[in-house]
């Protein structure tokens, strides 16, 4: 008798999930930003177990839903972290769009790591060739 209702559970189990009714939202229209959300100081809290001196910059939802696209620097470096909607897990790398061909990751660390070359002061600087000239190339060095 056992085995009769447990083989009847999970063929209605089986059933079930062949529908999405059970969907709190219609398949693909969910805006899960609404039910979950994240401030920066709730991201440096769960963070900061990781990376102690972290300071988020930037958090905006991930180019993946479920995922917060972090901005943060430490230790003088910026990056780039993903952290899932139940922050829990961290992701640490590139995401990719295959067909697209799009480095999310990077266009998000190109971002946060654009240098405004205008305000590089220029007082002290070694130039050479015409200090008029229409385009400039600004050249850093590291003496150590």
């Amino acid at each position: 008798m056992r085995k009769v209702i447990l083989s009847a559970l999970v063929v209605f189990a089986a059933v079930l999930m062949q529908y999405d009714f059970a969907a709190s939202f219609a398949k693909g229209e969910q805006d899960c930003t609404k039910c979950h959300t994240i401030n920066a100081d709730q991201a440096r809290e769960v963070l900061k177990g990781l990376i102690p001196d972290i300071k988020v910059l930037d958090l905006k939802p991930g180019p993946i839903n479920g995922i917060w696209e972090v901005a943060m620097e430490a230790g003088g470096k910026k990056g780039i972290l993903y952290l899932d909607y139940a922050k829990k897990k961290v992701i640490a790398g590139n995401i990719f769009d295959i067909e697209k061909r799009i480095n999310f990751t990077k266009e998000s660390f190109d971002k946060i790591n654009k240098v405004d070359v205008s305000s590089i002061p220029l007082e002290k600087a070694l130039v050479m060739g015409d200090k008029n000239a229409k385009y400039k190339v600004v050249v850093f060095d590291d003496p150590d």
